[in-house]
């Protein structure tokens, strides 16, 4: 296994895996690293527009048996007619830019698929997340917030269900399709079955971070996008709407996928990681005094 990174990264690449250093934006420098060899699949993480997947094909097209495409479950319409969400439903998201970019690049290579005979996989995960990736949406500034007892915004009424996969249990079934020949030309959801609502999820963090009573203040999406416009589109384009999947396409070729972990463990991993790198604990100043006008907001109007 072979991974191309910057070499900068901080995680400790497992044994037996080989460097490649460049920048994945530099084509020159991809085509340098790569050298002209050939792979059985290339996996590609950090393509976010058309460009970016065009030149995956100029450099990589006809020297790989797979080309994965890490595409997004937020590019299914929002909001979503029916549920669960099957990988036949339509791909339309007017509020998300990041997601229309991502429909661009399915397009891109389904019509490769269809004329060239690319072989490629589209896999769409939806919220993924490991112990350093807090999936709320101020990330540490909400665990700060949490502990100092300030008022931390959930978005809606937090009764939305939201499904949510630690990524120990996605790379099963990730895994399951490389190399895979039923996998090609096709796309697949890969999320777990665990979807409780914000509040628990909130709430299972404040239980790790060992607050006892944490002061909630629900905010509409459209009211939190008003004050903070980065954190608009991901919320009312994504989060803001009960999201459950069908999974059964891609358990039909990798059975042994399933949930194994759940998010108040999750939460207690999340929790001990950054307890123990302190260096970790980055508080968003910014998004900090947002929500403080947010929740000052809520609570005078409300």
């Amino acid at each position: 296994m072979t991974v191309l990174n910057r070499g900068s990264s901080r995680r400790a690449l497992p044994e037996g895996v080989s460097e490649l250093v460049a920048d994945v934006r530099d084509a020159a420098a991809v085509r340098e690293a790569v050298a002209g060899a050939e792979y059985d699949v290339v996996a590609e993480f950090l393509a976010f527009t058309p460009d970016q997947v065009q030149q995956d094909l100029d450099i990589f097209e006809g020297s790989t048996g797979q080309y994965v495409f890490i595409s997004s479950a937020s590019a299914y319409e929002k909001p979503p007619r029916r549920l669960p969400i099957t990988e036949s439903t339509p791909l339309r998201n007017p509020f998300w830019q990041y997601s229309r970019d991502k429909i661009a690049c399915e397009d891109l290579l389904v019509e490769a698929h269809r004329s060239r005979g690319l072989p490629v996989t589209i896999i769409r995960p939806s919220h993924t997340y490991d112990e350093r990736l807090i999936p709320t949406a101020g990330g540490w500034t909400d665990i700060a917030r949490m502990r100092e007892g300030k008022p931390v915004v959930i978005h809606g009424d937090g009764t939305s269900l939201w499904t949510i996969t630690h990524s120990d249990d996605f790379a099963v079934a990730f895994t399951g399709l490389l190399g895979n020949p039923e996998a090609i030309g096709d796309s697949f959801t890969i999320t777990g079955t665990h979807a409780p609502t914000w509040n628990q999820i909130y709430g299972w963090l404040a239980d790790a971070a060992g607050v006892a009573e944490p002061d909630f203040v629900h905010v509409a999406s459209e009211t939190i996008a008003a004050f903070d416009a980065e954190l608009g589109p991901t919320l009312v384009g994504d989060k803001a709407h009960t999201a459950l999947f069908d999974n059964s396409k891609v358990t039909a070729l990798v059975p042994e996928f399933r949930t194994t972990i759940t998010f108040d463990e999750g939460a207690r991993q999340i929790i001990g990681y950054y307890d123990a790198n302190p260096d970790a604990q980055r508080v968003n100043e910014d998004r900090d005094a947002a929500f403080d006008r947010i929740a000052a907001h809520a609570r005078t109007a409300g």
